[in-house]
């Protein structure tokens, strides 16, 4: 019984509070607001004229980040 006692505290101690782990931080959360973000105005590609200023800024961002276009930035 004693065993089973201890291997449960063990168990139940070892959850991470980390700060920097990935499932805690903001900026997670804010990646995931974004990605649900950006699944509703890709839905409404087809229909460009639909999309209000702030969402059409998303969809070119995002557009422009998996399109072949080069860099002339350089």
């Amino acid at each position: 019984m004693k065993i089973f006692f201890i291997i449960l505290v063990f168990f139940l101690t070892n959850c991470s509070l980390n700060n920097n782990s990935k499932f805690w931080t903001e900026e997670n959360i804010k990646k995931n607001v974004y990605k649900k973000q950006l699944d509703e105005i890709m839905k409404k590609q087809n229909d460009i004229f639909s999309m209000n200023f702030s969402e059409y800024k998303i969809f070119i961002e995002e557009y422009s980040k998996i399109s072949s276009y080069p860099d002339i930035d350089d």
